[in-house]
């Protein structure tokens, strides 16, 4: 199934996810290879969708950590349950028994984040799918504990040892490219820039994911989403926005795009005012397929 591009190719859309030949190069040689999968691209354009698709069609668990500012080990890799271990405490006291220090700081007192539980997972036998979401926006220390972890998948923990995984997680980065990644992670991953798609391939997307819409709206949406993105809009339409758009249509009946529906549905596709206001002063029918 996934043992050649063209099964790779084949396999994800049948999960209904319409890759380019270029990406399903670069997940047939991520899976071949046991390398990381580094994806970029803007906000919207299907890159966490890549690692979902990807444990579904591998029939494993998917471990998503979700970067932000001030990330640190202890949210990402592991903590200790203390509540847990003063319970335990109370309770050794209680029954005038003393209380030593293996007694707390055993593996059972331990909450795994996703990154151990990824490593734990692998230690089993088994190979989830570590998806790591917007690393751009974690901090460059977190980077740095990252990229140690890619090279070795192992994790130490001082009071219980080290674990190592038995076989590496398939792991899949995304960074929507708010700040630029070191090149000493990148140069240990396959890298696929994820673009915005092109007419034909947003409109088969649509029809795919929305079965509902017919084909004329479907081009209708597509055309409307090319000319909001040569636009100099703060956050540009990604086809999440397309596929959402499409439904909120579906649901208000909508065949055919119309100055009135794009007006009452800006809300959908544009999530600052500013572009909304930007985009009512150039005028909505910008949007609209020519009449001919």
């Amino acid at each position: 199934m996934l043992d050649s591009i063209d099964g790779v190719i084949d396999s994800l859309e049948q999960e209904r996810y319409l890759p380019e030949r270029a990406l399903g190069v670069s997940i047939y040689l991520a899976l071949q290879l046991g390398k990381p999968l580094f994806l970029e691209g803007e906000a919207g354009v299907g890159k966490t969708e890549v690692a979902k698709v990807l444990a579904s069609l591998l029939g494993t668990e998917l471990i998503r950590l979700q970067c932000y500012e001030g990330l640190d080990v202890n949210h990402a890799v592991y903590e200790w349950d203390y509540p847990k271990q003063m319970l335990a405490i109370r309770l050794i006291e209680a029954s005038d028994e003393h209380v030593d220090a293996d007694d707390i700081m055993s593996r059972d007192y331990l909450v795994a984040r996703p990154l151990l539980q990824a490593v734990e997972a692998s230690a089993k036998g088994k190979r989830p799918v570590l998806l790591i979401d917007e690393l751009d926006r974690a901090d460059e220390e977190f980077e740095a504990y990252l990229l140690e972890l890619l090279s070795d998948f192992q994790v130490t923990i001082p009071e219980i040892g080290t674990i190592r995984a038995e076989e590496p997680p398939v792991v899949v980065l995304t960074s929507n490219r708010t700040r630029e990644i070191h090149d000493a992670l990148k140069r240990r991953c396959i890298y696929h820039w994820i673009d915005y798609p092109d007419f034909e391939r947003e409109v088969a997307i649509v029809q795919r994911k929305v079965p509902e819409v017919p084909e004329t709206l479907a081009a209708d949406l597509a055309h409307a989403m090319e000319q909001l993105r040569t636009m100099d809009l703060f956050k540009p339409p990604g086809v999440a926005e397309t596929l959402d758009w499409a439904a909120a249509l579906v649901v208000l009946g909508t065949e055919r795009l119309d100055p009135e529906v794009v007006e009452d549905t800006l809300g959908v596709i544009l999530k600052y005012q500013e572009d909304i206001e930007r985009l009512r002063a150039t005028g909505t029918e910008q949007l609209l397929v020519p009449a001919i």
